[in-house]
């Protein structure tokens, strides 16, 4: 019986074969865009589950108080890890994991030339890292492979990278910033794509604890933070976390000196890691939880505005296949077995159309990969939850798409069918389907907006003036060693003289950047440090001249290696109380209580973005300090660029030979600040497109139906006179009146998720109607030119075929 359903139903989707395969082909796009989005969900939320203490592990943070609660901080002083062993034995496993990346050299074969490498993965950790997390071990003892300094442990991947094959790596010596040697102790397999400790070098933290590294002078303060130095703990079972945080508040008070009382520690569970965005991670934040909710319920729409289609076509196709449905009652079918028959046909649809997902999600998921850049395996039917959610798909989109068509098909009057005398109120009421329609382009508009507020505030971002230039200006670290420094103002000087670059400076730091150094500070000789952290920038006094900042009162400081005079932004002296910036020429800061440490104010300069343009414009203060400057600052001409960065790759070969070259132009550097908006932005216009392409499936149906319905009628208006293009607007009309009243629904939806979306940035485009006339413009367009087709098509049928319809 069975077989002869599916041998039935195949038949009559062949005879049907537009049909067939307008319904294939629009549910394969939106079961392919629900995969695709059920892939990224579920590899999200698959991150470091793998651990077997996960539910037990927990990163200590930093708690800041502020008016208006608690400012989390990811990094915690160095010393925080010892002092949790110390005071609280009854946690067994405590570990410090502090990145900080460079470059490494190996010269592992005789008469060739030594590699070099650069390494932002690069981690200082402590041997009970591997401990609290499962991280599988090629060669070396996990409990003392990092037990000493100068001892480092490599990933297969890195060693083959470093020394040709991982067998070959154990007790060789790689070399950090040609100062450091490490002796490789172990090596651990690659790490898995789902993880948020992109971990390939791990050098023993014992070699930080070395007198003359460069943050021995910070093992035992407790004020520093470093942004990238976390700390893990296992909670024993019959330990709590709150419980836990007040023995914290206590552990603080012990530890941190009174004035920092506001600088506290809290639990944040490696669960909650990966989707919180305020505290950042090793990986960033691709994805928040709220974003991949969003797209989580966006795959649904795309999934439920596809089988609005499927209804909407089937139900316009129901008319056409009244006499088939009366002749096999008349035949003796009973209600039950059509329904079956007619599920069937959707079965066989939906199976089809799984298929091609599949093939669809396989073609685009490398683009999805590179997009995102995220690595999603190729091989996602090997995955028993992928196959289950397949199959849950297949179940629910026949139902789904086929109860509602198959209930209204079975139902027709035999005698009323075999006479083709099947009403639309019959076939399930056209109101019904102006409900669909209605509902498929509600989906579409909010997409189409929140792609249109996306673009627009993609486009202020580019073009907003950040108070600083940024245009040709390239950043080039140099090597950090006394000796190397002992070369800059050589190569400053060799540096000018290359046609094609103007100006040269060097400093810590470009204005905008990645890396940030924040203190407090005292004002004016005043005894009480300030309550709040000031953003500095060591720079020389070239840097002013060549990233042209804006001064409202004093001058730039004179030229010198040390800290000789200061220069502050507008808003440390709103901060401080300071109305004119004229009167804080003059005035002395002092940074950590130390004298050499002590200067004037000798200029104020304009408000300049130093980070995100999510973020508000915090306090800086500004002055020389070579011993800390770790970039080279280029202006350079557009022309001839290509001849000016190989003279520039030259001269700093020729100074620095076991260095590493790298260059970022600025505005590269900014742009990185909204790769995951410029990636948000790409995914809804795929959306948007996806919906509205198969919204237009949806009208073109309804438009059929409407054709078949009125085709006697099209014949009597165009015999009364009527145009083609009176006929057009006849059926584009309803058509037009339908999308008015989804955009009615969808703007107020739309404007309040992007406005909610708007919130997280400090500047940001202020939402008007423009965006709104542009999103309903578009839709009524697209419909038009959807339903125009039809149309025509009917228009322009002889009016005595249509006559004789009937």
């Amino acid at each position: 019986m069975i077989k002869n359903y599916i041998k039935t139903a195949w038949r009559s989707l062949l005879r049907n074969k537009s049909y067939t395969a307008i319904n294939i082909i629009g549910l394969a796009i939106g079961i392919a865009a629900c995969l695709l989005i059920f892939l990224v969900v579920h590899f999200e939320t698959s991150f470091d589950n793998f651990h077997s203490k996960k539910d037990k592990i927990y990163r200590v943070v930093t708690a800041y108080k502020s008016k208006n609660g608690f400012v989390w901080g990811s990094g915690v002083p160095l010393p925080v890890a010892e002092g949790l062993r110390t005071d609280f034995p009854q946690i067994k496993n405590v570990a410090a994991i502090f990145r900080y990346g460079g470059h490494y050299t190996v010269d592992n074969s005789k008469g060739q030339a030594v590699k070099k490498f650069k390494e932002d993965d690069a981690y200082y950790t402590e041997s009970q890292f591997f401990n609290i997390f499962d991280f599988g071990w090629l060669a070396g003892d996990k409990k003392t492979a990092l037990s000493e300094p100068n001892t480092v442990v490599l990933t297969q991947d890195e060693a083959d990278k470093f020394f040709g094959d991982w067998h070959d790596a154990m007790g060789k010596v790689i070399k950090y910033e040609n100062k450091t040697s490490l002796k490789v102790t172990g090596i651990i397999k690659s790490l898995p794509a789902n993880t948020d400790f992109p971990i390939k070098i791990v050098v023993s933290y014992a070699t930080i604890k070395e007198k003359g590294s460069n943050f021995y002078d910070n093992l035992k303060d407790w004020v520093s933070t470093f942004g990238t130095h976390y700390v893990f703990m296992v909670l024993p079972d019959n330990m709590n976390v709150s419980l836990f945080n007040k023995d914290l508040e206590v552990f603080t008070k012990k530890h941190k000196p009174a004035e920092y009382a506001k600088q506290g520690f809290q639990l944040q569970a490696l669960g909650d890691m990966h989707y919180n965005t305020e505290v950042s991670i090793f990986t960033f934040h691709p994805f928040g939880k709220q974003l991949l909710e969003a797209i989580g319920l966006i795959g649904a729409f795309l999934l439920i505005i596809a089988c609005v289609n499927f209804i909407n076509l089937a139900t316009a196709q129901a008319v056409n296949r009244s006499k088939e449905v009366g002749i096999r009652k008349v035949l003796g079918s009973n209600r039950k077995q059509l329904v079956f028959q007619f599920i069937s046909e959707t079965f066989i649809i939906t199976l089809c159309a799984v298929i091609l997902a599949i093939g669809l999600a396989e073609i685009t998921l490398p683009l999805l990969n590179k997009l995102l850049e995220i690595k999603l395996s190729g091989a996602f039917l090997t995955d028993p939850i992928i196959l289950l959610f397949l199959f849950s798909v297949i179940i629910s989109v026949t139902l789904l798409s086929g109860l509602y068509p198959a209930m209204v098909l079975s139902g027709f009057n035999p005698i009323a069918a075999l006479k083709n005398k099947v009403a639309s109120a019959r076939t399930g009421g056209i109101s019904l389907r102006r409900a669909l329609v209605v509902l498929q382009f509600c989906i579409a508009q909010v997409l189409v907006i929140g792609t249109l507020v996306i673009i627009h505030q993609m486009d202020y971002f580019r073009t907003k003036s950040l108070g600083f230039e940024k245009d040709a200006i390239l950043t080039v670290p140099f090597p950090g060693d006394s000796i190397s420094k002992t070369k800059l103002n050589s190569l400053r000087d060799q540096l000018i003289q290359q046609p094609g670059i103007t100006d040269v400076s060097y400093s810590f730091t470009s204005p905008s950047g990645g890396d940030s150094w924040s203190s407090d500070f005292t004002y004016n000789n005043s005894g009480k440090k300030t309550d709040f952290a000031a953003n500095l920038k060591w720079a020389d006094a070239e840097y002013f001249k060549l990233y042209k900042l804006q001064f409202v009162a004093g001058h730039a400081y004179v030229k010198s290696d040390t800290i000789h005079s200061y220069i502050v932004n507008q808003t440390l002296l709103k901060r401080l109380g300071v109305h004119d910036p004229k009167d804080a020429i003059g005035k002395y800061i002092n940074l950590w209580g130390d004298k050499t440490k002590t200067a004037q104010i000798v200029g104020v300069v304009k408000d300049f973005n130093v980070s995100s343009l999510k973020d508000e414009i915090p306090p800086v203060l500004m002055s020389s300090w070579k011993n800390v400057y770790q970039v080279i600052n280029i202006k350079v001409q557009p022309a001839n660029i290509n001849s000016t960065l190989a003279s520039i790759e030259k001269l700093w070969n020729n100074n620095f030979p076991d260095g590493l070259y790298e260059y970022q132009f600025l505005d590269d550097k900014i742009a990185e600040f909204y790769k995951s908006e410029d990636q948000l932005s790409t995914l809804y216009k795929i959306f948007a497109g996806i919906a509205i392409f198969i919204s237009c499936l949806g009208l073109y149906g309804l438009v059929s139906f409407m054709a078949v319905q009125r085709t006697k009628e099209v014949g009597i208006r165009k015999t009364l006179g009527a145009t083609v293009s009176h006929i057009v607007y006849l059926f584009s009309k309803e058509f037009t009146l339908l999308i008015l009243v989804a955009f009615a629904i969808s703007a107020p939806i739309g404007w309040y998720f992007m406005n909610k979306w708007l919130q997280a940035f400090t500047y940001k485009i202020t939402l008007g109607p423009g965006i709104f006339i542009l999103a309903i413009l578009v839709s009524i367009a697209i419909a038009w030119v959807t339903v125009g087709y039809k149309a025509v098509r009917a228009a322009l049928v002889n009016p005595v075929k249509s006559l004789r319809s009937e």
